[in-house]
């Protein structure tokens, strides 16, 4: 699985590109540049190919300004597609990547062949502004006390007191990375989802055939996140896993890969999809 840079507008992402079959473009989340790398070599997506890139300011497209928007960064995703001439491909949107996917599938829906998206940000849902406020919250701590402090404070409340422990046990190097780039995730990737605009309209432009994937037990602000997308998308396949919480890709990634595989192969990219 090698890394290579693909240039895309006026940056220069890192992407990993492997296996052959029709392409699933895995959207990074926040924070963790590699989060979706277990899923993407889960046994259940081998006859896929798969494309994993890092956002501007993260892993090795850490010499790049942050895009500062989530519509930028759907751009970047969709310029992206057009740089390696891959006119369609399957979407996979994890958490913040999430609302990324609904962006992209809305502004460039000729090359969303389908689109996964697990548990978006509960930003457009009633318990939106408080959602909203601990994420300023997080902002506040990050000017007042540094990176540092806003980042424990953060994977203390996601993970837990030994967050570093489990995380570099799933991602080995995944800590260092993290620490590296806090200052794109405070700076950038928070201001980006706060201002993110998307609604019905939006989402009416999206005609491509759409998974949503959510945990039992990831709690209310979810719920609600479960039941406007499926709301606005009609269309859209609902998969509940059983016993899983929002961190579900890390927690239950067989499940998930197995309900997107399945989802996937009843989709199939019709033309340009193999190397």
């Amino acid at each position: 699985m090698g890394v290579r840079l693909v240039a895309v507008g006026d940056a220069e992402l890192a992407v990993c590109d492997w296996g052959s079959g029709d392409p699933i473009l895995f959207l990074q989340t926040a924070l963790v540049a590699d989060e979706l790398v277990p899923l993407a070599n889960e046994p259940a997506l081998a006859g896929f190919r798969k494309l994993l890139y890092h956002r501007r300011g993260y892993g090795g497209s850490a010499g790049v300004e942050h895009s500062g928007s989530i519509t930028s960064d759907a751009e970047d995703a969709r310029s992206l597609l057009t740089s390696m001439g891959i006119p369609r491909a399957h979407i996979v949107g994890v958490s913040y990547s999430g609302a990324i996917g609904l962006q992209l599938a809305a502004a460039a829906p000729e090359c969303v062949q389908s689109l996964v998206v697990s548990e978006p940000p509960p930003l457009h849902t009633p318990l939106g502004p408080e959602f909203r406020a601990a994420n300023e919250r997080l902002v506040r701590i990050r000017h007042d006390r540094g990176v540092g402090a806003a980042l424990e404070d953060f994977m203390r409340l996601l993970v837990g007191s030994d967050w570093r422990r489990l995380v570099e046990d799933r991602l080995p190097g995944a800590v260092a990375q993290i620490e590296r780039d806090a200052a794109t995730f405070f700076d950038g990737d928070i201001p980006a989802l706060l201002d993110w605009e998307f609604g019905p309209a939006d989402a009416g432009r999206i005609a491509c055939p759409v998974l949503y994937v959510g945990g039992t037990d990831s709690g209310p602000w979810f719920a609600e996140v479960r039941e406007l997308v499926l709301g606005w998308l009609p269309h859209a396949e609902d998969v509940q896993i059983q016993g899983a919480g929002h961190s579900l890709e890390i927690t239950h990634t067989p499940e998930l890969a197995d309900a997107v595989a399945a989802f996937l192969a009843r989709h199939p990219v019709t033309t340009g999809s193999s190397r």
